[in-house]
């Protein structure tokens, strides 16, 4: 279904309705009623016809939402705190720098490698521990109970 536009009063035309009224210069206009079509050839200026749409759209009437004065949004920049830094943190560690960046990176490899060595010498210790006691060394998938080879020396 289309909907055509008056060309006068600028309302709208449904299907059915109205009259077409084609110029000398083959320029088409479409008219909802005798009464646009009248004033239209009085060569009225629809501007001045204050039931016309071009009329309320000129002296601003019935659109309050639009009457608003846009305005533009301007872009903010934010900062905020990252889930285990605060914002201070950041801050301070944007501000260093980079051989301050450097030395603190390799102050933290070297501690990580130390606790690494530590703990790995901590398992080595707790397993001598084991053997020492005598305790039967079970490997992870044995104690999940896993098939183990039982050897026959016996015939």
């Amino acid at each position: 279904m289309k909907v055509e536009v008056d060309s006068f009063s600028g309302s709208k035309i449904y299907p059915g309705r109205g009259t077409l009224f084609v110029r000398g210069d083959s320029k088409v206009f479409r008219f909802q009623s005798s009464k646009s079509a009248s004033l239209f050839h009085q060569r009225k200026n629809p501007r001045r016809i204050s039931w016309t749409v071009l009329y309320r759209r000129q002296h601003k009437k019935g659109i309050s939402e639009e009457t608003s004065k846009r305005r533009s949004r301007k872009t903010i920049k934010h900062q905020r705190a990252i889930v285990g830094a605060s914002l201070e943190l950041i801050k301070e560690r944007r501000n260093l720098k980079d051989s301050d960046r450097k030395a603190a990176r390799d102050n933290k490899l070297a501690k990580d490698k130390e606790a690494k060595k530590v703990a790995k010498a901590a398992r080595k210790a707790e397993k001598a521990k084991l053997a020492a006691a005598g305790g039967n060394i079970v490997s992870k998938q044995q104690s999940k109970g896993a098939f183990q080879k039982v050897h026959a020396t016996s015939r």
